[in-house]
């Protein structure tokens, strides 16, 4: 978990450290927003899956622009943005959902 005021810098960070095929899962504290960035071949794939459904493949230079309008519009309120890195993308994980207690 991190702090938002750090969210740009930490995802910048880590998405260059990403290795093909592996991908970062980004959620609110509450666990029912999530944005999804894939490291393809020379790009990254974003799923957005919150208040909007949105699926983009954009280059590494355009990261920060579009995750700035991304924590705007999918984290408003929250303080605290849980990111978990991940091996291995597969299209069926893109609707995972929380576990209802």
């Amino acid at each position: 978990m991190i702090e938002k005021e750090n969210f740009l810098s930490i995802i910048e960070k880590k998405a260059k450290q990403l290795e093909e095929g592996q991908y970062l899962d980004i959620r609110s504290y509450k666990r029912n927003r999530s944005v999804l960035l894939i490291k393809l071949k020379d790009k990254y794939r974003i799923i957005e899956n919150g208040f909007r459904k949105i699926d983009l493949s954009i280059d590494y230079s355009n990261l920060k622009g579009v995750f700035k309008t991304i924590e705007r519009i999918e984290f408003p309120r929250s303080h605290i943005v849980r990111i978990y890195k991940m091996d291995n993308f597969d299209e069926a994980k893109i609707n995972l959902q929380r576990k209802k207690l």
